[in-house]
């Protein structure tokens, strides 16, 4: 875990919340004639084959609406208010720390400027009710250029679970990336064995010694690799060291089994892999303290998926897989389940992150009552299970000492006090 002066790394290393392959999508836009909202969300860059015309006009690999006119020949113009928009529920909710708008390929028709708003509404939400939700700019109307990848860092310790592109007054835009880090709702988990590594549940490949090829990232993406390009790959050593990717899993935890994963690799797969873990629940710095083994190295196939149950029952935050000498895998994945420490760590995270209206609906409803859960709300961030306790000692004591001990046991239960 990253100590508070340790420099934070480009928002853009961190998750696409906006990916597909996450279950990103897009859930409302107001126009998209010219070129469908949807194109937004693809992985790939934005291509563009000139004099290629469908019914609509030139094919363009992105959002693009209309034009839009006033309301008469004396006023053609549209006004400030008259704008474009879309709504997109992010794969994964978490906090978002960088937005890059790319409006690769539109020249003559790229919006004159554009902001972005996020918001956290719960469970499935319809269109209509998010239209009407409550929305936080993250990126105020800022001017757009053409053919041009803006990338603005956010500051905002918030968890979001959709964002809105606003364009003004029309136009089109090729892509929108949401990067920040996945923070999921420990109610989610509770009782669960889960992949501790996966993107989807918040793990992040944090350091990698060589990413030449292809990033480390592809390591604990959604889904099988289908291509050799969508795992990692190292370039060829012509020394005596050897590779590595180091992940920090979603939550301290258990991990009772790993897949290695070749798939794709036939003439450049490692030959050997070990995996080494470490526990930063004490405050320890991964860079300073020492590593132990989970799994001894060990004897890889090429184009295969490697399946190993480890031993059970020391804690850890992260894991590193070591590579010999080199070359590529496609996945790695490391069932297991959270620990006490880990769930409780992860749950404080989830609830200082959380807008506060639902912070103290949790609260109300794992049985406190609506004052109860104001004031614990507004005591956060909590930065430990000990300030937890700190805080729900000074509330206001129940009629009876008995109902005292529930309300507060129902919030031990939510946050691990």
């Amino acid at each position: 875990m990253t100590t508070a002066d340790t420099p934070r790394a480009p928002f853009t290393e961190l998750v696409d919340l906006a990916s597909r392959l996450l279950g990103a999508g897009v859930v409302a836009t107001n126009e998209d004639t010219f070129a469908d909202a949807e194109n937004l969300l693809v992985a790939k860059a934005a291509e563009f084959r000139p004099h290629t015309f469908g019914h609509k006009g030139q094919i363009m690999d992105g959002w693009e609406s209309k034009r839009r006119r006033g309301v008469s020949a004396e006023h053609p113009h549209p006004t400030d208010e008259d704008h474009d928009w879309v709504i997109v529920r992010l794969g994964a909710a978490g906090v978002i720390r960088g937005v890059i708008v790319d409006t690769a390929h539109f020249t003559g028709n790229y919006p004159e400027s554009g902001s972005v708003e996020a918001a956290s509404v719960p469970g499935h939400p319809s269109p209509e009710e998010l239209r009407t939700a409550d929305w936080t700019t993250l990126v105020p109307r800022t001017p757009l250029r053409g053919d041009t990848v803006h990338e603005f860092a956010v500051e905002d310790g918030t968890r979001y679970t959709h964002v809105r592109l606003n364009i003004f007054p029309d136009g089109g835009v090729a892509r929108l990336r949401v990067h920040g880090e996945v923070l999921p709702d420990p109610r989610e988990l509770d009782g669960l064995t889960f992949d501790l590594a996966a993107q989807e549940y918040g793990g992040v490949a944090e350091a990698a010694s060589d990413r030449y090829f292809s990033s480390p990232h592809n390591l604990n993406a959604p889904g099988r690799a289908s291509v050799m390009g969508d795992g990692w790959e190292t370039r060829r050593r012509r020394d005596k060291a050897n590779d590595w990717v180091q992940i920090a899993l979603a939550g301290g935890g258990e991990v009772l089994a790993a897949e290695v994963d070749t798939s794709h690799f036939v003439a450049n797969a490692p030959g050997w892999a070990d995996l080494i873990g470490f526990d930063a629940s004490t405050g320890t710095d991964p860079a300073d303290g020492e590593w132990f083994e989970l799994l001894p190295r060990t004897r890889l196939q090429p184009d295969t998926r490697h399946r190993f149950r480890l031993d059970a029952g020391r804690p850890v935050t992260h894991v590193r897989i070591n590579v010999y000498p080199d070359g590529g895998l496609a996945r790695l994945r490391l069932t297991g389940r959270l620990t006490e420490a880990g769930r409780a760590a992860l749950a404080l995270r989830w609830f200082n992150a959380l807008p506060a209206a639902e912070a103290a609906a949790a609260l109300t409803g794992a049985g406190l009552t609506a004052d109860d859960a104001a004031a614990l709300t507004a005591a956060r961030p909590l930065a430990d299970p000990a300030a937890t306790g700190a805080a729900l000692a000074a509330l206001r004591p129940a009629p009876s000492g008995e109902e005292t001990a529930r309300r507060h046991e129902a919030v031990r239960r939510l946050l691990g006090a």
